[in-house]
């Protein structure tokens, strides 16, 4: 019997070693990783354009997958949280203008970049988890925010880089837009690796690409210019063509651009990267770094919105 009650104690003080430690932690001390389980009814139809087939994915799920794909986790939290904010009223506006269509959005710049958590963890490696738990707070303290103008969802245009300025929605897509006007975003040019940018072209490479005859005179006249100082119409060789035009034909980073031909070269310099239209997200970097919050962020480049929240 003495044997007996000794062995209950031996096992009890055992087990009290291994459990209580375990109760502990289990209670009291958080997994390192940020929970992420949003229970909603919506969700966005999305074609991967590699398969070409359409992935229904939950809808904060899906932001997730965008401000990883669209923004680096570098970048200062509140101009993570205010890309969310941007993602997430951009896809809202494609759910309800594709409603009757087969899939709300592609997963590429044609909308949104969207990276599911097996292409991050390939890409992010050892850094995933540090970078995934950022992405999760920025959507997280921005839990189902979007933008509004006059009570509609705007079209939440993003893009990389400003030239300076940000641009006029109708100088760019042609239609005219009353928040997505021409702001300073002048933190650009300090803070964006790629606010420069020179592409080098034969003189015969330039003819074949924008479609004129090759001839050695090369005769060059900027008809017009937008607000932020990109150009809106040049003539080349007597020829009109829209700065877009010669952004897409070229392969440019932007319209503000200049062209020099040196011998049989054309040299062209760029400014900025992206279509210049809505939020630059290398300002967003930079007011964020300056202590802006992501409201003030979001409130500054696209002109008199609200924040509603789903």
């Amino acid at each position: 019997m003495y044997k007996g009650e000794k062995m209950k104690k031996i096992i009890f003080v055992v087990l009290s070693i291994i459990i209580i430690p375990y109760i502990v932690v289990t209670l009291f001390i958080k997994d390192d990783e940020i929970k992420f389980k949003f229970v909603s009814n919506n969700v966005v139809r999305v074609k991967r354009e590699a398969t070409n087939e359409i992935e229904i994915v939950p809808f904060e799920e899906y932001v997730k997958g965008v401000l990883a794909g669209e923004m680096p986790a570098s970048f200062h939290i509140e101009a993570l949280k205010a890309q969310a904010v941007a993602a997430r009223s951009y896809v809202l506006k494609k759910m309800v203008d594709n409603k009757n269509k087969e899939y709300d959005v592609v997963d590429t710049i044609e909308n949104q970049v969207y990276l599911d958590d097996e292409t991050l963890k390939k890409n992010w490696k050892n850094n995933y988890e540090n970078n995934m738990n950022k992405i999760k707070k920025a959507i997280i303290e921005t839990k189902g925010e979007y933008l509004t103008y006059d009570n509609e969802i705007i079209n939440a245009f993003f893009f990389s880089t400003s030239s300076g300025k940000t641009e006029n929605c109708e100088e760019v897509f042609v239609q005219d837009l009353p928040y997505l006007k021409s702001v300073d975003s002048s933190w650009d040019i300090e803070i964006s690796p790629v606010y420069n940018n020179v592409k080098t072209f034969t003189l015969k490479e330039f003819y074949q690409k924008i479609g004129l005859k090759y001839q050695e005179k090369l005769e060059i006249e900027i008809v017009n210019y937008t607000k932020s100082g990109s150009i809106k119409t040049i003539k080349i060789n007597n020829k009109t063509f829209k700065g877009t035009d010669i952004r897409s034909k070229l392969s440019l980073k932007s319209t503000s651009f200049s062209i020099k031909k040196e011998n049989k070269e054309i040299i062209i310099t760029t400014k900025g990267n992206g279509h210049g239209v809505g939020m630059s997200q290398y300002g967003a970097y930079g007011m964020a770094k300056e202590g802006y919050n992501y409201e003030e962020i979001l409130k500054h480049y696209y002109t008199g919105v609200e924040i509603k929240k789903i």
